[in-house]
């Protein structure tokens, strides 16, 4: 039973029984399933959600007394260290995350392009293209609660809409969330591993300083490959080491508790942060983003929600992870207090003896695993902004069985790799890396908090004052980290910069370039009338078969599709124009994601499918498509001569239909399975169907066959065998046009997509043309689009379009 399976157990289980005492035996069962449930997902979440939260102890109380404060060191500032951390982990960890930030979800789903597409669909923020007034009807549109369309728009939703600056601001802000967010999962890796090694200088006595951070990059060389083998088969081990690491911290810090210095409870009083700062003045001040580091990985609560949603989340934070941290941070303080000169090495030197190996063991471990755990966010983070139109075409391959939805990535997997090598190597001290990855995460804390406000006012409909006192009072505590930074930029604070600048000019050059493409095929889309103008045979030669040309037009018809026709005047009996867009919502149920119409008359033969996915779906060219497409098509065909294509069956754009709503979807047609080889190869056909007869000769059915023999990428896909029913069809016309489709099926489908090369303007401004040649330069270099939907090469064909934008 995997966290999904026990979510929805968990959300939907319901019984229905006659009698009160069966209700009540019944209801006993399921409370107690439910409590199953919730265990069982708040168990997963430790070694998935909290591991680079849990793994901060190695490291916060070194960058914290890292350069002056070394010399600065007495019971009070130590504990007046532990009161920092105390109140940062209170108040951002559990307060502002675990109490607020896990109810802003988005249909389950969390992160900052959550808040984002909540902005979406409640303002109009919106850059996505081919908008459609069915799209709002889709059932995760609009969340209870949220879309009293009664309640009058805030003055703040009214500001940001008449400015339209304001939409690709919003977005700037939202990729720097998302830039910095990739740069953790960089950094976090290389100072997780980094800090769990150092414990070698200590048992091992290793002096060499070049030993650590080459052991730390065999290890990361390992994790970023573990990646790329499938992390998925040893997952099963990941909740088990984080809680063996979460009660090993608990125990040390209580041992030290009570063997070193008892009084240190004392230090819950933010008094002692009082004591702190008076005692290190500016140099406290300046080491303050040490403090920071015990709430990186927080982030992770919020951004990873739709794994285990709020409840097993907010049991395994506050009952698990929330005092095992306070009792380890507390039991280090102890411990320095009565041993002022083991702060360089405080959490290894704190250890008893006896336990040392064994939790040096299972803190490398924890360390493998939280990084594991940061790079699969980071490769949702990227997958979530390519939806969006603002990364580079990556294949997002589905990878984890333990947790469904998670995918791997295979270029930004070995680009994080690189990166973390280079800051293992290069700076080789974990302050340094600390320092860069605490300005990260901080940015990505600091980005979440402005869209929580917007959110509060214009998506739950809160009080202006309530939003403006949210980001006042957190976006100040930030805001102070922030400055404490600042002065670290030099010593390693300015790789996040750099390295989110870099990311910044790619992504919104990416999605400058899609936009402007887009604008383009618009501009230049053929009218219906010159359609009309050339008949039912489009004034070309219709052979067998089933052609799918792929479009970013939702609307119109496709140059693309006017310049194939120029130059070669031959195409297929039945035409389909397929749109693959991103609707601001986290996912499509799989019966709204089909959206069916027809283009022209109905002798012409030409349809149009716009397939709608969320922002975390992973759309990929399933091996059912073409199957379903037809039977959509289908569906679509005899809801329309019932005349009840615009019924509650089908939600109706135009016309434009979701069929897959009608409870007779998928009775129009029979359906059997094809053996191997060609869909023509069986002549046999089932009870009650009517024979389709190809009109493939047979020497290109034969080449058909060898090329299907030849390619295992056709091998391996299911065929469906379709036969039209033989049933008294009250218009002839239906049973002609089903027979059509069911032949061209049969026949064989191709894909047809552009080919585009994009160009700036002669008379363009240098930004513009740099833009632009950019956006040209990434679509040449990175995945195409038919890898991207896993189109079989040998049914493909490219159109070359040349654009000026």
């Amino acid at each position: 039973m995997n966290s999904d399976d026990a979510d929805r157990d968990n959300r939907g289980s319901s019984t229905v029984v006659p009698y009160g005492s069966q209700r009540s035996s019944s209801t006993t069962v399921d409370g107690r399933f439910q409590r199953k449930a919730l265990l069982f997902l708040s168990y997963q979440s430790l070694g998935y959600l909290f591991g680079d939260l849990s793994t901060s102890p190695l490291y916060v109380y070194q960058s914290i007394f890292a350069g002056k404060l070394q010399h600065i060191q007495n019971e009070d500032v130590i504990f007046g260290a532990f009161s920092l951390i105390f109140w940062t982990l209170s108040l951002i960890s559990l307060l502002k995350y675990a109490i607020i930030m896990l109810n802003a979800d988005d249909n389950g789903e969390g992160g900052t392009v959550a808040l984002y597409s909540q902005l979406c669909r409640n303002a109009k923020f919106c850059l996505l293209p081919n908008h459609q007034a069915s799209d709002e009807e889709l059932s995760a549109y609009h969340k209870p609660g949220c879309s009293n369309r009664s309640i009058p728009p805030s003055p703040l939703k009214k500001f940001v809409e008449k400015h339209k600056r304001s939409k690709p601001a919003l977005l700037l802000f939202v990729l720097l969330g998302a830039c910095m967010a990739i740069c953790v999962g960089a950094l976090m890796p290389a100072i997780s591993v980094l800090s769990s090694v150092e414990g070698l200088r200590i048992e091992a006595k290793i002096t060499d300083n070049s030993m650590i951070p080459f052991i730390s990059c065999v290890l990361l060389v390992g994790l970023f490959v573990l990646q790329h083998r499938g992390a998925d088969k040893v997952a099963f081990m990941f909740p088990p080491i984080m809680l063996l690491w979460l009660l090993s911290i608990f125990a040390v810090g209580i041992y030290n508790v009570i063997k070193w210095n008892p009084r240190v409870y004392k230090a819950l009083s933010p008094y002692y942060i009082y004591k702190f700062f008076s005692v290190t003045g500016k140099d406290g001040w300046a080491n303050l983003g040490g403090v920071f580091l015990c709430v990186t990985g927080t982030e992770a609560m919020f951004a990873d929600l739709g794994y285990y949603r709020q409840a097993p989340i907010r049991v395994s934070f506050c009952c698990v992870v929330y005092p095992c941290l306070i009792l380890q941070y507390m039991g280090q303080a102890a411990f320095l207090s009565k041993n002022l000169s083991a702060v360089p090495i405080s959490f290894y030197a704190s250890i008893p003896d006896i336990l040392f190996w064994p939790v040096f063991v299972v803190a490398a471990l924890a360390a493998i695993v939280a990084s594991q755990g940061v790079i699969s966010s980071t490769f949702s983070i990227v997958q979530q902004c390519h939806a969006f139109e603002c990364f580079p075409r990556v294949k997002a391959v589905h990878s984890r069985r333990w947790i469904h939805g998670q995918t791997y990535i295979p270029e930004i997997n070995w680009v994080l790799l690189i990166i973390s090598l280079v800051m293992t190597v290069g700076f080789g001290d974990k302050n340094h890396i600390g320092y860069a990855y605490g300005i990260a995460s901080l940015i990505v804390m600091f980005v979440t908090t402005w869209l929580m406000s917007l959110v509060i006012n214009i998506v739950r409909h809160q009080s202006l004052l309530l939003a403006i006192g949210f980001v006042l009072f957190f976006g100040s505590i930030e805001v102070l980290f922030l400055s404490s930074y600042c002065m670290k930029i030099p010593k390693g604070g300015w790789v996040p910069l750099v390295l989110s600048a870099l990311f910044m000019v790619v992504m919104y050059a990416w999605h400058y370039g899609s936009r402007k493409k887009y604008l383009f095929d618009m501009h230049n889309k053929v009218s219906m009338k010159w359609i009309l103008t050339l008949g039912p045979s489009l004034g070309i030669v219709r052979v067998p078969g089933l052609g799918l040309i792929y479009t970013e037009l939702a609307t119109g018809i496709p140059a693309s599709f006017t310049h194939f026709l120029t130059n070669l005047p031959a195409f297929y009996q039945v035409v389909v124009f397929v749109c693959i867009k991103t609707v601001p919502v986290p996912s499509v149920p799989h019966k709204e994601r089909y959206l069916i119409g027809r283009v022209g008359p109905k002798s012409f033969r030409l349809y149009r499918c716009i397939v709608r996915n969320g922002y975390k779906d992973v759309y990929s060219h399933e091996n059912d498509f073409e199957n379903e497409l037809v039977m959509s098509i289908a569906e679509y065909i005899q809801l329309e001569a019932e005349g009840c294509s615009g019924s509650q069956e089908g939600l109706v754009d135009g016309r434009m239909a979701v069929v897959r709503t009608s409870g007779k979807f998928g009775t129009r047609l029979l359906m059997s399975e094809s053996a191997s080889g060609s869909e023509e190869g069986s002549s046999t056909s089932l009870p009650g169907a009517l024979t389709v007869t190809s009109s493939k000769s047979p020497a290109l059915k034969k080449l058909q066959s060898m090329y299907e023999q030849e390619s295992p990428e056709l091998n391996n896909r299911r065929r469906i065998r379709f036969e039209l029913i033989n049933t008294i069809y009250k218009d002839p016309r239906v049973k002609e046009e089903l027979m059509e489709l069911v032949e061209a099926k049969r026949a064989g489908a191709a894909y047809v997509i552009g080919h585009s090369h994009v160009k700036a303007k002669w008379n363009s401004s240098f930004l513009k043309q740099f833009t632009i040649n950019l956006y040209s330069f990434l679509r040449k270099n990175c995945r195409s689009p038919a890898v991207g939907l896993n189109i079989p090469h040998i049914c493909l064909i490219k159109v070359g379009m040349n654009y000026h934008v």
